[in-house]
């Protein structure tokens, strides 16, 4: 292994933009493998919005900042690593590895490079959506759903994957679902939905209603009034960062938008990059992303011991 006194040595083995859940996940498996990483974090992780996490091992119910908290405070105990908070701009490819510039125009380098900045939600455009965001309006029921408390739930999704979306939402209380019926509804989907207790509602939606992030309900385009608790929006999420795409890296489209293309270990398309969390899969939560860290880790140690055994042969 290369030491740090080398006068050529980069100052990272790996450098990890995104200090949530994956990215720490990957921090503290490479650490304890005595590996110097730098944690690149710009405090803006996706669920800010959310009050608490939920369906999280041993952390259900805590609010999301305080689960990274406590994870960061564990991945710094360990002495090669090293924590940024500032946004990273830029990242190319360099000799060696990776360069990453900062806001403040320093920059720094390694070795290999785990992307693990997240995804931003595309919200629908309609008026009360955004500030309800994470407490009323929500994306996951598994996150979410059994704090509702049963009752009348509100469905609002886009594309192919509705119908599931809302029959799935069905377990945690009395769905309506909100959709445009001149797209089509096959006798398959109509069955499953009728099986759930789904009702459909084609009137578009003009406005929720209620003091937010409290939601009373909603407003539909011919001024009737649905009363609801809590409503799920299927909104679409775009990659947080265009740095894997500016590398080459290949996107693949899921239902909820595109996302980095990744192989089993978390390997992207292009030599050295690897990606791990919501940027990287359709289905996302803390449990599943904080796997992808884990494996994305594994690959990249592996990465760098080929790279210095076929050096040192």
């Amino acid at each position: 292994m290369p030491t740090p006194e080398s006068p050529d040595v980069m100052p990272h083995d790996a450098l990890i933009i995104g200090g949530s859940y994956a990215g720490l996940s990957a921090a503290m498996q490479l650490v304890r493998a005595r590996r110097r990483v730098l944690v690149i974090d710009d405090g803006r992780p996706r669920n800010r919005f959310a009050a608490r996490a939920h369906g999280v091992l041993t952390n259900d119910g805590k609010p999301g900042a305080e689960i990274t908290a406590s994870a960061r405070a564990q991945v710094a105990a360990y002495p090669t690593a090293a924590f940024r908070m500032a946004e990273a701009v830029e990242v190319e490819r360099i000799d060696g590895g990776f360069s990453v510039a900062f806001a403040d125009g320093t920059r720094t380098s390694g070795r290999r490079l785990l992307l693990s900045h997240g995804v931003e939600d595309v919200l629908v455009d309609i008026p009360g959506v955004k500030e309800r965001w994470g407490r009323t309006a929500l994306h996951c029921p598994w996150c979410h759903g059994y704090e509702i408390g049963g009752g009348p739930i509100g469905v609002l999704g886009r594309g192919d994957h509705v119908v599931q979306y809302a029959a799935t939402v069905a377990e945690w209380g009395q769905v309506t679902l909100f959709m445009d019926l001149d797209v089509g509804l096959s006798p398959e989907d109509a069955h499953l939905l009728d099986r759930r207790g789904v009702t459909i509602e084609a009137t578009p939606i003009a406005r929720l209603e209620g003091e937010a992030p409290d939601l009373s309900g909603a407003r539909l385009t011919d001024g009737r009034f649905f009363e609801l608790k809590a409503i799920f929006v299927g909104a679409n999420v775009r990659v947080a960062s265009p740095f894997a795409e500016r590398l080459g890296c290949e996107m693949t489209e899921t239902p909820m938008g595109r996302v980095i293309k990744v192989d089993a270990m978390q390997q992207t398309t292009q030599p050295g990059v690897f990606a791990a969390g919501d940027l990287a899969r359709a289905a996302s939560n803390i449990t599943l992303a904080t796997s992808d860290g884990m494996i994305a880790a594994h690959a990249l140690f592996r990465s760098l011991v080929e790279e210095e055994t076929a050096v040192a042969a």
